[in-house]
Formats: C-alpha cells, sequence, structure tokens
C-alpha cells in the first residue's frame, strides 16, 4: 500500500461534524482485548501528533506553515476525540490501565521482532518486560479493589500476567535513560517507524497514569499511578532520545502523517468491529491527504522530495497485534537483570559499586513504603498468594514464589 495513490479530499471536506465526531462506544464485554488495544494506540498516535504540531508552530514564523498546521490539527482533534470516546463510560479506570498495559507489551513485542536496527531492539526489550512487570502489580491491584472480571479475562488470556524484572528496580537516575541517536537518512524507514510509534503509547501511557492517578478512589492506587507514572516517563525519554534530533521541523511532520497512516492502514486490515474499522479507514484516508500537505510544505520550503524522509511510500511490514507469550519469556529469561547505563545496558551485577543508579535508589526507594511492592503484598495477605496467569511457571527461578514479592532482583550487585 502507497498513501501516495489514494484519492483524497481537499483537506476542507475533512472536517466532521459534532454529531459524527462522537461515536458509538464499543461494548466492553463484547469486544476483544486487541481491538482496545488498536483504539489506545491510535488515540495516543494522535495525541502525539496534536501536540507535536502546536510545538512546531510554537517554533515557526511561517504564515502558510502555520495555516496549515492549524487547519490539520483541527481535524487530528476530532479524530482523537472520536477516538478516546470509543471507550464506554461503564469501563473502570483499572480495566482500562489493563488494556493500556497489554497494548505496551504486544505491541513492544511484535515491533521488536520485525526490527534490525539493534539499538531501537535494545530499547523494545528492556521497557518491554517493565510493562510486563506493570501489568502484574495493576492486576493485583484489581483483585484488591475490583469485581467486575478477573484480569485474565479482561486481557483474553492472550497475554501472561506475571512478575518479571520488579517495579521498584525500574527507578533510575535520569541520565541513564538517554541513548544514542539514529541517523535518519541512514536508517531504513521501519526503524523510523518504529521509534515514532512507541514513543507516542508509551507517551499516551505516561498521560493517563498521571493525570488519573489522582482520580483513583484510595491512597494505594493513587500512589501506584503516581510510580509507575514515572517509570513510563523513563521510558518516554529512552525512546524519544532514539529519533534523529538533527531532523528538520518539516522532515519530521511528514514522518509524523506517514506514522498516522500506516497506523490507520493496519488498523483496519486486523479490525473486526464494524464500526471501529469504519473510523479508521475515513482517518487513514483524512491522513493521507494531512501527508499529501505536508510533503507539498516540505518540497516548496525546503527544496526536498518526500523520498528523502520516507523513500517511495510504500508501507513497509504492517502492524499486527497479537499473542507474544514466548517471546516475552525468551526476553525475561534473557535480560531480567539488565538496567541502563549511560547509553547502554548492562547486568546490575556487573555495574559499578559507584554507579549513579544505585545511590539513586538508595535516595528514592523505601521497600517497606514503595506502592508497587506493598499493593503485592496486601494482594498476598488477602488471597493467600499473589495473583497470576500464568501458561507455565516463571522462567526465573527467583520470581517463582507466589507468597513473596521479590524486591531485591534487578536492584544489588549480590
Amino acid at each position: 500500500m502507497n498513501p501516495f495513490k489514494v484519492e483524497t479530499k481537499d483537506i476542507n471536506d475533512c472536517f466532521l461534524s459534532l454529531e459524527k465526531a462522537y461515536p458509538k462506544a464499543y461494548d466492553k464485554k463484547k469486544t476483544g482485548p486487541y481491538t482496545k488495544c488498536r483504539v489506545i494506540l491510535m488515540n495516543g498516535t494522535e495525541y502525539e501528533s496534536v501536540w507535536f504540531m502546536h510545538q512546531f508552530a510554537r517554533h515557526c514564523n511561517n504564515d502558510e506553515i502555520k495555516q496549515y498546521l492549524a487547519l490539520v490539527r483541527a481535524q487530528e482533534q476530532q479524530q482523537q476525540k472520536m477516538l478516546a470516546c470509543l471507550k464506554p463510560v461503564n469501563e473502570s479506570i483499572l480495566e482500562t490501565t489493563l488494556a493500556y498495559e497489554q497494548l505496551a507489551i504486544d505491541l513492544t513485542a511484535t515491533l521488536a521482532q520485525n526490527e534490525k536496527d539493534e539499538e531501537n531492539k535494545k530499547a523494545l526489550n528492556f521497557a518491554l518486560l517493565e510493562d510486563f512487570d506493570h501489568l502484574y502489580r495493576f492486576s493485583n491491584l484489581m483483585m484488591l479493589d475490583c469485581k467486575d472480571a478477573e484480569p485474565d479475562f479482561l486481557v483474553g488470556k492472550q497475554t501472561e500476567i506475571m512478575p518479571a524484572r520488579p517495579t521498584i528496580a525500574h527507578h533510575r537516575y535520569p541520565i541513564d535513560n538517554l541513548k544514542k541517536p539514529m541517523n535518519a537518512k541512514k536508517s531504513n524507514l521501519y526503524t523510523k517507524l518504529v521509534a515514532g510509534i512507541i514513543t507516542a503509547a508509551e507517551q499516551q501511557t505516561m498521560n493517563y497514569y498521571m493525570n488519573i492517578s489522582q482520580w483513583y478512589k484510595n491512597d494505594l492506587g493513587r500512589k501506584l499511578y503516581a510510580e509507575i507514572a514515572l517509570v513510563e516517563e523513563e521510558h518516554v525519554s529512552q525512546y524519544e532520545s532514539l529519533k534523529d534530533p538533527t531532523c528538520s521541523w518539516l522532515e519530521m511532520w511528514v514522518l509524523h502523517e506517514y506514522t498516522e497512516a500506516y497506523l490507520y492502514f493496519s488498523a483496519m486490515q486486523e479490525e473486526n468491529d464494524k464500526n471501529i474499522k469504519e473510523i479508521f479507514q475515513n482517518n487513514f484516508e483524512m491522513e493521507c491527504a494531512h501527508l499529501k500537505i505536508a510533503c507539498k510544505l516540505l518540497e516548496k520550503y525546503e527544496g526536498k522530495k518526500y523520498n528523502s524522509v520516507i523513500g517511495d511510500g510504500e508501507f513497509p511490514t504492517l502492524l499486527k497485534l497479537g499473542t507474544n507469550k514466548q517471546y516475552v519469556r525468551d526476553v525475561l529469561e534473557r535480560t531480567v537483570l539488565l538496567t541502563n547505563n549511560r547509553q547502554d545496558y548492562i547486568n546490575v551485577l556487573e555495574l559499578d559499586a559507584n554507579a549513579d543508579f544505585f545511590s539513586y535508589q538508595s535516595r528514592f526507594i523505601n521497600e517497606e513504603t514503595t506502592p508497587s511492592h506493598v499493593v503485592i503484598e496486601k494482594a498476598i495477605k488477602k488471597l493467600g498468594q499473589d495473583y497470576r496467569y500464568e501458561d507455565k511457571q516463571n522462567p526465573i527461578k527467583e520470581l517463582r514464589n507466589r507468597k513473596v514479592d521479590n524486591v531485591k532482583l534487578g536492584r544489588f550487585k549480590n
């Protein structure tokens, strides 16, 4: 599929009426988990696009570019509001959260398995384990606080729920989260797409947690959301640092619009819900129109053809969300002890005793009161053991005991 071959409307014919911008919400009991994941992914993609264009406008003194930014941004806002309102009013904060974490796990695993760039792949695998552990922590909070449905049902038994690198070990000295950026002129198109997609997805998760924490119904839940939101900030910092900062604003705009078109086309290929599939289809066609505008402005003001950014425009391997159980287990088994160390990843057992990670942990962490640990302790006390959904035992021996939360793994040299 090449978005440049899609017949598109004039930009002024792409606006939606208020009535059409408020869709029929999905049925949370009948809708599959990956439909929910696709809705969250596209919502986050639109959010990223809107805020990118706001930042572009604030650093631009070209009236024509700013006018087109305003037009496109307003339409992206309509798309985002439509996607956000697909979530039904009876879906709880925690039910939505489990969908966020399932998306984080299976999106990251899918991208990693198709990625050839080693820096991107290492970053994806590293954060994958942490999102996997977040799903486990939030699932146990659900077992403490909610009665509606068990977490394994909500993820359709497509994603396992068990501990990985413990969340308590995710808190690192901020500089360690920054990685070496790619060279966009030398990187292939899929690698550029991956960095943009995962940055937007993690940013959406970070934004959701940092804003929803104040609305949760009890202190433990509020604290858990706040803690994990801080880890999501680390993930966003890691992923955005992979992107090439030397690209011009117009080059970045072209890549943003292309990414949206790619994701909508991928989503509509996989979607079974007729109503949501139609939304993806309409938004895809709108993004093709937006892409052509960005490309026109790139050529007019920088003298660059779009193929200098996205090649001939043909989409690379499409994104297909699905189960990744064995891949996640393999990454867990190989990399559970890794931590960040400046631009590299290192086994915590090999980390210098004076490393910033250890001093930051000692200042930041109190094991007895860290929310991600407390929620598991309380779940064990209430249920007799933690909540898990495992097809077989955890590949890490130290994480198999369901009556003790391991708060040492990944944090200490010994």
